[in-house]
């Protein structure tokens, strides 16, 4: 039987401070970057409840609930989404999660994260249901920057997603399929509007019923 846990469990905070580099990107993105360094793979979702998270107001969202051992992002008028309300690594970690599309055609998993001082979002199932990639790089979204990728998703059929963070690279991975790597020295991350309120670590749906489950942050 499967134990969750009702809290991530992480040891010591390190502040790091990088030398400027010129006007790069990456040097400005280094500078005070906080690692948290995870002593143990976290399960952020128990299984039973939303502990751990805030639903996100996006306004005109839909319902959010656990059912089974699942968090269901109910479609909405936009997007509907979870946000983490406990301490979450800037860089240099990993996290693993399930997810479905159970209705609509829009994506049902939009990650958003953070590589050091810079938001991102990996999305799922995007722009009619078949887009995957990075929003945003270099003011480029997931439809239309070098990590745009199409791929079907089948209703009601979980998808084991990993992303990847480091200081060097945003790496993802669709039931063992590599979906991304993306080296971002000289790139400039950000996200669309729509989805600030999940900063700094959130999930949500765009118009489409979505479920995730079994969600796990480890340090690299």
């Amino acid at each position: 039987m499967v134990k969750y846990l009702t809290s991530l469990f992480f040891a010591g905070i390190v502040l790091i401070s990088a030398c400027r580099s010129g006007n790069s990107p990456v040097a400005e993105k280094k500078e005070s970057v906080k690692v948290i360094e995870v002593s143990a793979p976290g399960v952020m979702f128990n299984g039973n409840d939303l502990t751990g998270w805030e639903i996100t107001n996006f306004g005109p969202q839909g319902p959010v609930y656990v059912s089974g051992d699942a968090i269901i992002l109910g479609m909405g008028d936009g997007c509907t989404g979870i946000t983490w309300k406990k301490e979450f690594p800037e860089i240099n970690y990993e996290v693993t999660l399930e997810a479905k599309r159970i209705d609509g055609n829009d994506f049902f998993c939009g990650i958003t994260f953070p590589v050091a001082k810079s938001p991102c979002s990996l999305i799922i199932g995007g722009w009619g249901g078949t887009t995957v990639g990075l929003s945003s790089i270099n003011g480029r979204d997931a439809s239309e920057n070098e990590t745009t990728l199409l791929r079907r998703f089948e209703e009601n059929r979980w998808y084991s997603i990993r992303l990847r963070v480091t200081t060097d690279s945003i790496r993802a991975w669709i039931d063992r399929e590599p979906v991304v790597d993306l080296a971002i020295e000289d790139k400039v991350l950000s996200i669309r509007p729509e989805v600030e309120l999940s900063k700094p670590f959130g999930i949500a749906s765009w118009r489409t019923t979505g479920a995730v489950r079994n969600i796990v942050v480890k340090g690299i």
